[in-house]
């Protein structure tokens, strides 16, 4: 039994050997039939990932996405319980009310003080006038000066006190505004247009700060990287044209311009097949895809996709048939409304309930109507019999 179990593993080895000896082969007949002027490399799909995380710690109460789903820009991706936030904004509000309530109140006692150093300081004025003429003694004169150096430490005091209410309402409002900004980022969105590619939190999972609960790849910004040597490296420009190629799509061919050019070399990937051996040092190249070729076909690319890239290193040199640029045909499916759909839900989370009661009555109400245009309204039925009870 071990005798054929080694037999059959030898067998597998000698094939596997064999395949990749025909791939080699067949890489190095592909290279040699291109220009002196193009180079290529292997290379896969790649996007940036984008982690979708909570900023402060809270519940995850609800999650409106899953793995694989095409999420827009804005789109609701997550929901952290707000109830203790909700009751710190509230208690803020009360207190900015509290504050402009006391604010009124400290502004009549002003109009009051003032009105009393006016008045004393009249008094100072005749009594004053008094004294110069010896009609009153200087007792009474210095009474005079009192109560109005009184009357005007009241003022100063009252105007004190309406100013440190002033820096409360400012506190109080810098604390609503917090707090109102906390809620509004409870509230997780999609910052790019990408595919969920990891779903890393439940709902009623409790998350701290900078939890995160999606794994994001972004459809934006999709390239290949590519490894080639130091000799055709050097002679490549930033914003070089370029070709990209897919293993499963070798009929067509995406154009790509050149936005990075490894300053270092480095070890090529383990998955990346290059012609030179492994320990040879290459140069990363990036390979961007424009984005008007990315925005029709967006719910189309899928990263890890193997390919090879091709740099036009040479200007003039023209392109091979089989590189000109040819793409798919594009194919407009009903598909492509989904994504906006399921922004539109999580966007009112709490109207479910309300949207199924509005729902119920639609049977009831439905022979008021007119039943041959009721297929062709493209919006929900729940509305149209909502319209219609008015009527009764």
């Amino acid at each position: 039994m071990l005798k054929q179990i080694l037999k059959w593993a030898a067998i597998a080895a000698v094939a596997a050997a064999a395949l990749l000896a025909g791939l080699v082969y067949y890489d190095s007949v592909q290279r040699a039939k291109l220009p002196p002027g193009i180079v290529s490399g292997n290379g896969r799909i790649e996007s940036v990932q984008v982690d979708v995380a909570a900023k402060y710690p809270g519940r995850v109460i609800r999650i409106f996405v899953h793995e694989g789903d095409l999420v827009r820009p804005g789109q609701v991706l997550a929901q952290i319980d707000t109830s203790e936030l909700d009751a710190q904004l509230a208690s803020g509000k009360a207190k900015i009310a509290e504050g402009n309530e006391t604010e009124a109140k400290i502004k009549a006692d002003v109009v009051t003080r003032e009105a009393a150093v006016r008045y004393q300081d009249q008094q100072y004025i005749r009594d004053r006038e008094l004294f110069s003429r010896r009609f009153i003694s200087r007792e009474e004169m210095e009474q005079t000066q009192t109560k109005l150096d009184m009357a005007r430490a009241q003022l100063d005091s009252i105007k004190a006190q309406l100013l440190a209410n002033t820096r409360s309402i400012e506190a109080a409002t810098a604390d609503v505004q917090n707090t109102q900004a906390k809620i509004v980022d409870s509230t997780l969105v999609s910052p790019v247009t990408g595919r969920v590619l990891y779903r890393l939190a439940e709902e009623r999972e409790v998350l701290g700060a900078g939890g995160k609960v999606l794994t994001l790849v972004n459809l934006d910004d999709v390239y290949m990287e590519i490894y080639l040597p130091s000799q055709e490296a050097a002679r490549i420009d930033i914003g070089a044209e370029a070709r990209i190629q897919l293993d499963v799509m070798k009929d067509f061919a995406a154009p790509a311009k050149v936005t990075f050019i490894s300053p270092e070399a480095q070890f090529t990937p383990k998955q990346v097949e290059t012609r030179s051996e492994r320990d040879k040092l290459m140069f990363r190249v990036k390979l961007k895809v424009p984005d008007e070729i990315l925005i029709p076909r967006i719910e189309r690319i899928k990263t890890g996709v193997r390919g090879v890239g091709y740099v036009r290193i040479d200007p003039n040199t023209p392109w091979p048939a089989n590189l000109e640029v040819r793409l798919p045909p594009l194919t407009p499916t009903p598909t492509s409304a989904k994504p906006a759909e399921k922004a539109a839900e999580p966007a009112k989370p709490h109207d479910d309930a309300k949207k199924d009661e509005a729902a119920k009555p639609a049977p009831a109400e439905a022979p008021k109507g007119e039943p041959v245009s009721t297929p062709k309204v493209e919006t929900p039925p729940a509305q149209p019999a909502a319209a219609a009870k008015p009527s009764n």
